[in-house]
């Protein structure tokens, strides 16, 4: 069974959630943002090019040019590469555990696996963020010492920071693996 369906995000900017279940015990989840823009890309540039060329043609220094293009491909090369995710992804195992994944434009990957004897739950925690309140779906990890307490928050999703509506069907989806095991 798979499953597409279009969100937004906390900035009102769209994103899409895939569902797919492999099992009755497997089930992946990713929210995909859209692709970088050319444009935008081009734009950015061209306005960095002319206010490098504004400030050359008043000094007549071609140090201002050579940097200016240097920062700007070294800029767009290193949030092409840290920055901007273009997918996460959520692979809930019912007795295995959780891996979370994050995909970025220049095609590097990130994965961690948490076991589920480590897991206490998942939760929809609230935050506060800038000046809004705002909903993340998080793992709560057992604290070794005392099974009771929580020993750290895992966020989930955090680049695509979706809406509470995605996060409500992330969550009972993930609660109906995590009741069966």
């Amino acid at each position: 069974m798979m499953e597409d369906e279009a969100f937004t995000d906390i900035n009102g900017r769209s994103i899409s959630l895939d569902c797919q279940s492999h099992s009755g015990f497997c089930r992946e989840f990713t929210v995909s943002s859209p692709k970088v823009s050319i444009g935008k890309v081009m734009v950015y540039t061209c306005c960095v090019w002319l206010l490098a060329y504004t400030v050359f043609f008043f000094t007549q220094n071609t140090a201002v040019l050579s940097s200016a293009i240097l920062i700007t491909l070294v800029g767009m090369m290193l949030h092409i590469h840290f920055v901007k995710v273009d997918h996460e992804s959520l692979l809930v195992i019912g007795s295995l555990g959780i891996q979370v994944s994050s995909s970025y434009a220049s095609g590097r990957e990130t994965t961690t696996f948490i076991e589920m004897s480590k897991i206490k739950d998942i939760v929809i925690n609230e935050a506060i963020y800038m000046h809004q309140i705002i909903y993340y779906l998080c793992v709560l990890l057992k604290d070794p010492s005392e099974p009771n307490a929580v020993s750290s928050v895992v966020p989930l999703f955090q680049s695509s920071k979706p809406r509470l509506n995605c996060l409500v069907k992330v969550y009972k989806s993930c609660q109906e693996i995590l009741s069966k095991c």
